[in-house]
């Protein structure tokens, strides 16, 4: 049977009638939204749909905690202290303050029985040696 043979057959057939209930069925199956198991879904759609799972038991007590949350942190920004802190409303002491408090250190040192200034107070006096000392020290 050659190919144009078959079309010819083909054309004379008279076409038939889908029954009702077939048709029906047909047009449920291909407009229901069954994903396939091959339709990748996006990260969103994914996580809203893990997330409504995990909240499904108990709506009403997640929306609950969510609202004490919101009002935890409306207190807690509405009690924020707006005004700049202690320490930086104050210029750093005068000269002469300092050395005011200086001498009431020493002061207090000679009162407590302490002579002399305290050790972090003293200078350290090193004396300058000549640097050909220092070679021979090394290398001794």
């Amino acid at each position: 049977m050659k190919p144009d043979d078959f079309e010819q057959k083909l054309q004379r057939q008279s076409l038939r009638q889908i029954p009702a209930g077939w048709r029906e069925e047909i047009l449920a199956a291909a407009t229901s939204r069954h994903p396939s198991p091959t339709t990748r879904h996006s990260f969103l759609s994914t996580f809203n749909y893990q997330l409504s799972t995990f909240l499904w038991p108990h709506p009403k007590a997640w929306a609950g905690l969510a609202a004490a949350w919101v009002v935890i942190l409306a207190v807690n920004f509405s009690l924020r202290d707006p005004s700049p802190r202690v320490a930086e409303k104050f210029a750093p002491p005068s000269p002469e303050v300092l050395v005011e408090l200086k001498k009431q250190q020493l002061l207090f040192a000679e009162l407590v029985g302490t002579r002399g200034p305290l050790d972090a107070d003293r200078q350290k006096i090193f004396p300058p040696k000549p640097r050909s000392e220092r070679v021979a020290i090394l290398t001794a």
